[in-house]
């Protein structure tokens, strides 16, 4: 994303929609149309809304989508804007049906359309672009590149990487849902081809493999540009979903323990706290 990423926010009139649209504006996206079934012809914060995402592009040229359609009417909202060809397509909207997740998922890869979430904060480049609900003070154009499972996590964490100078290419809130478009591995080997990062930050929880599945990978490809993570959850009771719906010990599978010992063993070093974080990037740089 940039500054010549053209969006189009689905679900612009409701509450969440025009709230985030206001903010989003503010930053300098650029936010050419909205899109809500029904409400065509209206305006929000002088954004022209259309009745479907065709109509809005029969008169506008946007390349991206931002989703804040609720839950039951999401995943046609995402058919959508994968029809249409919008790349990428951020889906902010949570409690998102595990099966409609897989459905738009599956059928964005098949078109080679990257989807972002469901249940995300989105992506923000730092004084280019932002497509989604983070807090914008907090970010700072630099060289370190995010990918986060937990949208509060990613802002404390950025805080700090922001105070300690080294600021941020891009942060991707990839969403703690157990079914997700983008994934670690994914924006990862993204940052390790984007000129504008020198480091990367993993923030991952409990739940799921998709860390140790990272893990796997940067033992096999062995990635030139230092990662360092941090993991939350070391103290969540096993069996208990912890926020994120993808959040869950299970079978004694997905712990944060499992997940650090995987991370460390492929050479990714471990934050105990998030405050640690800049420090052990500052020393992943210096080697």
């Amino acid at each position: 994303m940039d500054e010549e990423t053209r969006v189009i926010v689905q679900g612009i009139t409701g509450r969440e929609g025009s709230f985030h649209t206001k903010l989003m504006l503010d930053y300098g996206t650029r936010i050419v149309a909205g899109v809500t079934p029904g409400k065509g012809g209206s305006e929000v914060h002088g954004v022209p809304v259309y009745d479907s995402v065709e109509e809005a592009l029969s008169e506008h040229d946007a390349n991206a989508s931002i989703i804040f359609v609720p839950a039951r009417f999401a995943s046609d909202a995402a058919f959508e804007a994968i029809e249409a060809g919008l790349n990428p397509v951020v889906v902010i909207t949570e409690h998102i049906p595990i099966m409609d997740a897989l459905k738009f998922v599956s059928y964005a890869r098949d078109r080679g359309i990257k989807v972002v979430g469901p249940n995300c904060p989105g992506v923000i480049s730092p004084a280019r672009c932002k497509l989604g609900v983070m807090p914008a003070h907090v970010f700072e154009k630099g060289i370190i590149g995010m990918v986060s499972r937990s949208g509060t996590l990613t802002y404390e964490i950025a805080w700090a990487i922001t105070r300690a100078g080294l600021g941020e290419s891009t942060c991707v809130g990839i969403g703690g849902d157990p079914v997700i478009g983008m994934d670690f591995i994914e924006v990862v080997e993204m940052f390790q081809q984007d000129p504008q990062t020198e480091a990367v930050v993993v923030i991952g929880e409990i739940g799921g493999d998709f860390e140790e599945r990272l893990a796997a990978h940067v033992r096999r490809e062995k990635p030139e540009k230092p990662i360092v993570a941090y993991i939350a959850g070391r103290t969540a009771p096993p069996g208990k979903r912890m926020g994120h719906a993808g959040a869950i010990v299970t079978m004694g599978a997905g712990s944060a323990e499992s997940k650090i010992k995987a991370l460390r063993e492929a050479g990714i070093p471990v934050a105990d706290l998030p405050s640690q974080v800049p420090e052990l990037i500052l020393q992943q740089l210096r080697r």
